[in-house]
C-alpha cells in the first residue's frame, strides 16, 4: 500500500518545478509510472503543458529528487524535450496534502495513479480502501478546481473477471466487486464504481471519461514496469523455467496513452469507459514464442512449456479462459488502431535491454 506522503518542500524538487508556457495546464497522476511516463511524453509531444504528482516516501528531499529525476529521464528517453513545461509536485493517494497545489490551474487531469502489489495482501482494504479513497481524492479536488473532465485509468479487471457465457468482453460488462476475486481486481472495480458515482451525484459539471487496458506490454522509458513487462523480463533473464497456462488481453502501453490523450478533449467521450485491447487473446507461451522467433540468441533462456498455476489461473479468472474483446468502441470514436502484438512484445525486450533491467 502506499504510505502516507510528506508535502515536498522547494528544495526537494530543485530543478524539477519550471515555469508555466502558454497554454492549459494537464495534470497527470503517478507521473514516474510506466503509463504516466507515456502519457507525459505524449502531452508535451502535442504541445501540452504539464504537471505531474510524484509519492515521495522517507525524506522529502531525496525521495521527490530521485522520483523527479525519473520523470525527466523517462521524458527524454521519449526523445521530448519539454523545456519549460513540465512541473513536478508531490502528492499521495492516501493523504489530502498537496492535491490543491497540484490541481491548481489545471484544465484536465490524467488520473493514472493507483496502488499494485508485488503480492496479493492479506487483507483486502490494503489495496481497496487507498484505491477507491485516491480515486475520490482526486475527482473531488479536480470538481472544486473546476477541471473540465478528468480521464481515469482503470483496468479490464473492472471488466472481465465476473462468470459470463462464452467470455466475450465489451464496455457493458463489469466486474461484480462482491466475487471472490483477488483484491486487486476488486479494487479496479470498487474504485471505478465510486467515480463513476461521485461523478453522478457530487461532480457539479466534471466530465468523466475511464480506459479500461488489458494487459500492459510496451517499451519502457524507465526502471518502472507493468506487472505483464516484468514477466517479460523474466523470460528473457531465464527466471522462469516454464509459463503460467493463462490467457489475457494485451495493449501497447503507448496505445494506452494515444487514448488517453483522444478522451481527454472529444466530446463524445464524456461519460463514457473504453477497453484497450487488442484483436485477440494471447499467452504467456505466446510471447516466450515470439522472443524466441525474433531475438535469437538474446532470447536463449526463455522458457518453451507450460505449467497448470493456481494463482495465474485466479489472476486470468479460470484455467481455460480465452477472453475475447470488443474494443469496436474506442476505434469507431476516436479512430483509434492498437498495434501488433509481436511489434508490442519485441519493443517491450529491446527496450529492456537497452535500460539495462535484463541481466546477463
Amino acid at each position: 500500500m502506499e504510505g502516507k506522503t510528506t508535502p515536498v518542500s522547494a528544495d526537494a524538487v530543485a530543478n524539477s518545478r519550471t515555469d508555466a508556457g502558454d497554454g492549459e495546464l494537464v495534470l497527470v497522476t503517478g507521473g514516474s509510472g510506466y503509463v504516466g511516463t507515456h502519457v507525459i511524453s505524449g502531452l508535451l509531444r502535442n504541445g501540452h503543458r504539464v504537471r505531474t504528482t510524484v509519492r515521495s516516501h522517507g525524506p522529502a528531499t531525496s525521495a521527490a529528487t530521485s522520483a523527479a529525476a525519473s520523470v525527466r529521464s523517462a521524458v527524454a528517453a521519449s526523445g521530448v524535450d519539454p523545456g519549460g513545461r513540465l512541473d513536478i509536485v508531490g502528492a499521495d493517494l492516501t493523504a489530502d496534502d498537496g492535491w490543491d497545489d497540484a490541481m491548481a490551474g489545471c484544465t484536465h487531469v490524467h488520473h493514472i495513479a493507483s496502488p499494485f502489489p508485488s503480492v496479493q495482501p492479506d487483507n483486502a482494504d490494503e489495496l481497496i480502501v487507498p484505491a477507491r479513497d485516491g480515486t475520490l481524492r482526486v475527482l473531488r479536488a479536480a470538481r472544486d478546481h473546476g477541471v473540465r473532465r478528468v480521464v481515469m485509468t482503470s483496468s479490464f479487471a473492472a471488466v472481465g473477471y465476473s462468470p459470463k457465457d462464452g467470455d466475450e468482453y465489451d464496455e457493458s460488462d463489469w466486474t461484480d466487486p462482491e466475487d471472490d476475486n483477488p483484491p486487486y481486481i476488486r479494487s479496479k472495480a470498487i474504485a471505478e464504481l465510486a467515480a463513476w458515482d461521485f461523478v453522478a451525484k457530487e461532480g457539479d459539471g466534471l466530465e468523466l471519461t475511464v480506459i479500461n487496458p488489458t494487459g500492459i506490454f510496451g517499451p519502457a522509458l524507465g526502471p518502472r514496469l507493468s506487472a505483464s513487462t516484468e514477466h517479460v523480463r523474466a523470460m528473457l533473464e531465464g527466471a522462469m523455467s516454464a509459463v503460467p497456462r493463462a490467457h489475457f488481453g494485451m495493449v501497447d502501453v503507448r496505445d494506452v496513452a494515444d487514448l488517453h490523450l483522444r478522451a481527454m478533449t472529444h466530446p463524445a467521450a464524456a461519460g463514457q469507459r473504453f477497453l484497450a485491447g487488442g484483436d485477440r487473446a494471447v499467452s504467456f507461451l505466446w510471447i516466450a514464442r515470439v522472443l524466441a522467433e525474433h531475438l535469437g540468441e538474446r532470447a536463449a533462456r526463455v522458457p518453451t512449456r507450460e505449467f497448470d498455476d493456481e494463482r495465474a489461473r485466479e489472476a486470468a479468472g479460470g484455467a481455460e479462459r480465452v477472453p475475447v474483446l470488443r474494443t469496436e468502441k474506442a476505434r469507431s470514436v476516436f479512430g483509434w488502431a492498437p498495434r501488433d502484438p509481436v511489434t508490442t512484445i519485441l519493443d517491450t525486450a529491446e527496450s529492456l535491454f537497452r535500460l539495462g533491467l535484463v541481466k546477463g
